[in-house]
């Protein structure tokens, strides 16, 4: 009875000099023969080195990774996580209630105090790139908790600063050791397969805009009646408190430490002596030498610049960030024309909030249309993918309409609750934004979505942070001070063809993709799964299926994303590859 392995690869002749990397292909996906009954002793001896060595996979301990904790655990994990979130961007945007104070006692203008602001959002920027690979590599609970910890130690400086080069140096590293969204909404998809991650990606985006408004709005009381330095020292009662609950009530979730600690337990307990995880057994200096420490650090920018899809979104939510913060910039300058006080400028932030909430109920319903979509359509990519996009084609035009009737009910003869129902609109189209290209990501990338969704982060705070310096002059500068619409008419002209741009990527979406080499990998796995029954015995079509294409994935392009474990994976797989190929060759020529 000729075994399956064989019928594998281009189908050529056995002898045939493509065999070999035919035969790596079919090492990474077994054939089970019709009949086999020791399914699990299959599974265990498909991973098995020469020497005996059995590498865990997904599909082999499905039931004790992330994707099956109850929900209960789930959702008390994104609670805090929606908290963690919060905290990082809160910490961008309520150091600006410090500016009176800041500029009074280090004699210095408030453009140059703008300075702190700046710096922290650029280098939070690339904090977000830096961190996200190491997540995926070393795990996501010790990377937050020490991006957690010295953000809180970088605080102090800058609330202790005796002189204004304190601050900048203290803001500095602070934002460069803001881990960001990129690895909390990775820990998403270590918990949710894709078909039912959307609730939890809007929770954990909801945390990340509403954090920024956050600042604004507390920081308004700050500003009025309590010392600029407090400004400081909230920021770090708020994160070490997070940072807590994060240690004692988040655990870890990366999918391929969990095996490594699943592979430890069944040897220890005996169950199987010979099965280790993905990473275990190597030193930190086997799996990150020289050259590939500075593979997985540039990871996340490799895939911006060769990803089309991660580029095309990227730059979408970024530009589209970059508005709205320059909108915001305008509150307490339109706001004053009709006589608001600190406290008052900082509540006047609530409707973009509101825009917020109210986008996020709304998103609920589309979720469930999403995932009927998905269901009754399995195999159709545009059902897969391009329907996370499909809210977005009706919520994204809110983006200049907001602007432009934010412009002209701005005027001081206009009251002041018209141009607040235009800044909640603007809100809705932010969180859309945000919401829907995030979900695309993480569903195209899976595991490397902390990278992928690290393009984003990046686009969205570096030009928000380029924009902090002109973006009050711009307002100012731009028909006076009592013509404050003239500027934001010119933010709606720049955000008409960002809104075009939804459309083009919805439609243009399967090309994108198809042009996005790591992406491709998910995709074709799952495709292999359904290839002549391919391991369908042991692979359910649901989750685990899922599961199993992630195990696929991984050994094909973690060698490319600068993963040591999966270079040795790899190396392995080549080996048997050959070795049965060379077998194969001595039989037919005897």
């Amino acid at each position: 009875m000729s075994n399956p392995q064989e019928k594998l690869g281009t189908g050529a002749d056995a002898v045939h000099a493509s065999e070999a990397s035919s035969a790596t292909q079919a090492d990474a996906i077994v054939d089970v023969p019709v009949g086999e009954k020791n399914e699990d002793k299959d599974a265990q001896l498909e991973h098995a080195s020469p020497s005996g060595r059995i590498e865990l996979t997904e599909d082999m301990c499905y039931d004790q990774l992330g994707y099956t904790f109850p929900e209960w655990k789930k959702w008390t994990i994104i609670t805090v996580i929606f908290l963690v979130q919060t905290s990082m961007n809160f910490n961008t945007s309520l150091y600006s209630n410090g500016l009176g104070g800041i500029s009074e006692e280090f004699g210095i203008s408030k453009q140059a105090a703008r300075c702190g602001a700046m710096i922290f959002l650029v280098l939070y920027a690339f904090g977000c790139e830096l961190w996200a690979p190491w997540s995926e590599e070393l795990g996501r609970k010790p990377i937050l908790q020490l991006s957690l910890f010295l953000v809180n130690v970088w605080q102090l400086p800058v609330a202790l600063a005796p002189n204004f080069a304190s601050i900048m140096v203290g803001r500095a590293l602070g934002g460069l050791s803001s881990a960001g969204g990129s690895v909390t909404l990775g820990m998403i998809a270590d918990m949710w397969e894709a078909d039912t991650q959307q609730y939890a990606v809007a929770a954990v985006v909801f945390s990340s805009v509403g954090g920024s408004i956050l600042g604004p709005v507390i920081g308004g009381f700050v500003e009025a009646f309590l010392p600029w330095r407090w400004s400081m020292w909230i920021q770090l009662i708020f994160g070490g408190f997070v940072q807590v609950a994060h240690f004692f009530f988040v655990p870890e979730t990366r999918t391929t430490v969990l095996m490594d600690r699943i592979a430890k337990k069944m040897r220890e307990s005996g169950e199987n002596p010979n099965i280790y995880g993905p990473t275990e057994g190597m030193s930190f200096r086997e799996r990150f030498p020289p050259s590939e420490l500075v593979v997985t650090w540039t990871r996340p920018f490799r895939m911006f610049l060769t990803e089309p899809i991660v580029m095309t979104l990227s730059l979408l939510s970024g530009f589209s960030d970059a508005l709205i913060f320059m909108f915001i910039q305008s509150l307490s300058l339109v706001y004053g024309q009709w006589g608001f006080n600190t406290w008052e400028k900082g509540l006047a932030f609530i409707p973009i909030l509101v825009g917020y909430v109210i986008a996020w109920l709304m998103w609920f319903p589309v979720i469930r249309r999403n995932i009927v979509e998905r269901r009754e359509n399995p195999e159709s990519e545009r059902a897969q993918y391009e329907s996370r996009l499909w809210f977005l084609l009706y919520t994204a035009p809110c983006l200049p309409i907001g602007l432009i009737g934010f412009a002209w009910t701005s005027l001081p003869q206009c009251h002041w609750i018209g141009s607040m129902i235009f800044a909640a609109i603007i809100g809705i189209a932010n969180f859309a934004i945000y919401m829907a290209t995030i979900d695309y990501m993480i569903c195209a990338y899976g595991p490397y979505s902390a990278s992928a969704t690290g393009g984003n982060g990046w686009s969205r705070d570096f030009l928000a942070g380029v924009l902090t310096i002109p973006a009050t002059p711009f307002f100012t500068n731009i028909g006076g001070k009592y013509h404050l619409e003239y500027a934001s008419t010119i933010l709606f002209c720049i955000s008409v063809p960002l809104v075009v741009a939804v459309y083009i990527i919805y439609w243009k979406g399967p090309t994108l993709r198809k042009r996005s080499p790591f992406a491709q990998q998910l995709s074709e796995a799952r495709m292999d799964i359904q290839i002549h029954g391919r391991r369908r015995s042991k692979v359910p079509d649901a989750s685990r299926a899922n599961s199993y294409a992630r195990s696929q994935q991984d050994l094909r392009i973690r060698p490319t994303l600068g993963s040591r474990a999966g270079s040795r994976v790899n190396s392995r797989a080549n080996s048997r590859a050959n070795s049965r190929a060379n077998s194969r060759r001595n039989s037919v020529e005897a």
